[in-house]
């Protein structure tokens, strides 16, 4: 190495190796989009409609499943049914309501 100082860093003066940082930056982001470790924009909207549709369909179907339950238990038809029914729906448009609110990631 010289005494004057000049090449002490030939790391820092390659830009062949700057650009080599920069092209694997790069090529691992590309990556991360191809095997899906990185989602694009559309993929949350259809992630979140299918939870939603989810809960739509499962809050009524499991309340309408414990009221039948219970009403055959207590002889109570279709009283608790309804009931659980109705509440079932509630849950559901309640987690809806958060599920709205997430932040899109």
């Amino acid at each position: 190495m010289p005494v004057d100082g000049t090449g002490q860093d030939p790391i820092g003066e390659d830009a062949r190796l700057t650009e080599l940082g920069a092209r694997l930056k790069a090529a691992k982001q590309t990556e991360k989009i191809r095997t899906g470790t990185l989602r694009q924009g559309p993929d949350k909207g259809y992630r979140q409609g299918s939870r939603v549709l989810a809960e739509l369909i499962a809050g009524p179907v499991g309340g309408g499943l414990i009221g039948w339950l219970f009403d055959s238990w207590f002889g109570t038809s279709p009283w608790l049914l309804l009931v659980f029914v109705f509440l079932g729906f509630a849950a559901a448009i309640w987690n809806i309501v958060k599920i709205s609110g997430q932040r899109a990631e």
